[in-house]
């Protein structure tokens, strides 16, 4: 939800009025699907990153807004914590520009924002969690100045009418209460957009759901929160607990959760956006003067922002978009498994081979999400959070196998296919993919990484726990710029 919201409080006659018109939106997008009036000839590919901001000691800085005034470039943007921000990477065609040009691009915008956030004392740091952030970092204060996260905070405590309670095992044992949703800005992402004609959108996004899984467990980034050691990924239960809008009865009557998975394969683009409206109450009921159907009928273009602004507030894993660029519609799949970072390097790998292989899985004769069932690839995926690259992952055709034979053996040469279908030869190919390749082959990622790096560090200097987190953050960083991958990165 990247709009800005006026601070106010909301009556039953906003609400009344919200869920009319949310209705009226998805009548609007109904006639739209049928009337096929949607861009579909020049798909494009997108990119967010969320970044952290520190100090010279690698400790959090809560400066976004010096930071984002010293950047002064309208793609940056706040995001829930004083110690977040967000770039957003200009839409692109997959294969535009040459082998390079992409992560030229990239790095070029990030270098540029380091310098700038250097002249009022911070940096940026790319991880799926800040490993020096304390729990006391995460609290009230720390909410960005921007009155729609104050709001947000609100409305899902109004609806838990009690404090978030945050559990997560893994080496170490997390049990704490918060009494804010600042928790959920310890989860920095990067989120890959792919635009598809909407009567393609059902077999993308399901293959992005059946994948989900072996995505986390390559690319797991996020192995601390608030000084313990968790999950490989803990940014995935992290995010699922710290947003949660449910008290504990409600969860046991079933009432689904508003960062979700989903509870099956769908059919069509509507079929998620149909169930946001069936399941899930308006967080912020704010309404437009827009009437969509009046728009639709003098042959214009509905904005739908009641439907879209009520989709910012429900958390899919693999959310649907709906947008107007160059007053053409357009649907897109959000892809939100993965961990920022560790470089640009390892997240154009990581985007090669989600791209690659939602296609060619999408092009199979048999798709993989008719033999496999939706609670498979769940599992999947918080079982790849949980362990990692060392994870076993179910695959149809092989049962259970380590994620990292499933994707030499077989993803792989999948996603060759897929990327080269999408017009990349092997020499551009080949550089991405092999990225992915090495971190089978070595069994490393930015998760095992950071938690080689730290045991390395505790047990050769005994300096303390957090110092030896700040310690191991301070060569991530100097690493990160380097730029490259992580599987060659040392521990000593």
């Amino acid at each position: 939800m990247g709009r800005d919201v006026p601070a106010l409080v909301f009556t039953r006659e906003d609400r009344r009025r919200y869920r009319i018109k949310m209705q009226e939106c998805l009548d609007a997008f109904a006639q739209m699907l049928r009337d096929a009036r949607f861009e579909a000839e020049r798909p494009q590919v997108g990119l967010e990153i969320e970044l952290n901001l520190v100090d010279d000691r690698a400790e959090p800085a809560m400066r976004n807004s010096a930071v984002l005034e010293a950047i002064a470039d309208p793609a940056w943007d706040t995001e829930l914590g004083r110690f977040n921000l967000e770039i957003n990477i200009a839409p692109r065609r997959l294969t535009a520009g040459g082998p390079d040009d992409w992560e030229k691009e990239i790095r070029a915008a990030l270098n540029h924002a380091e310098e700038r956030a250097r002249t009022v004392g911070t940096h940026l740091i790319m991880s799926g969690i800040l490993p020096t952030l304390r729990q006391e970092d995460a609290g009230e204060a720390a909410l960005s100045e921007n009155p729609r996260y104050r709001l947000l905070n609100d409305q899902i405590f109004a609806a838990r009418g009690e404090d978030l309670h945050i559990e997560i095992d893994g080496p170490d044992r997390l049990r704490t209460y918060a009494d804010t949703i600042t928790p959920e800005a310890a989860c920095t992402s990067t989120q890959f957009h792919l635009q598809v004609p909407p009567e393609q959108f059902a077999d993308y996004w399901n293959a992005a759901q059946a994948i989900a899984g072996v995505q986390v467990a390559l690319a797991a980034n996020s192995p601390f929160l608030f000084g313990k050691e968790l999950w490989h990924e803990t940014r995935i239960p992290l995010f699922e607990q710290a947003t949660d809008t449910r008290p504990q009865e409600i969860k046991v009557q079933g009432v689904r959760p508003r960062v979700w998975f989903g509870e099956r394969w769908i059919n069509s683009v509507f079929d998620l956006f149909e169930e946001n409206l069936r399941y899930f109450p308006a967080l912020l009921p704010l309404c437009e003067d827009e009437d969509p159907m009046e728009t639709l009928d003098r042959g214009d273009i509905p904005e739908l922002g009641e439907l879209t602004l009520h989709n910012g507030t429900i958390y899919r894993w693999n959310r649907p978009v709906y947008a107007v660029a160059n007053d053409k519609p357009h649907v897109r799949v959000e892809n939100r498994v993965l961990p920022a970072g560790p470089t640009v390097a390892d997240t154009l790998a990581n985007g090669a081979f989600y791209y690659g292989l939602t296609r060619a899985l999408v092009e199979e004769e048999r798709p993989v999400w008719s033999r496999m069932s939706f609670s498979a690839a769940e599992d999947n995926m918080h079982t790849a959070a949980r362990l990692g690259i060392e994870a076993l992952l179910y695959w149809p055709g092989v049962g259970e196998v380590p994620v990292t034979e499933l994707v030499l053996r077989r993803l792989l040469p999948l996603a060759h296919q897929g990327l080269e279908r999408s017009g990349m030869d092997a020499a551009w190919r080949e550089p991405l993919l092999g990225i992915i390749e090495q971190r089978c082959v070595t069994g490393r990622n930015g998760a095992v990484w950071q938690k080689e790096m730290f045991h390395h560090i505790d047990e050769t200097e005994h300096c303390g726990r957090h110092e030896a987190l700040r310690r191991m953050t301070q060569q991530y960083i100097d690493y990160m710029h380097l730029n490259a991958p992580v599987h060659t990165w040392p521990v000593d």
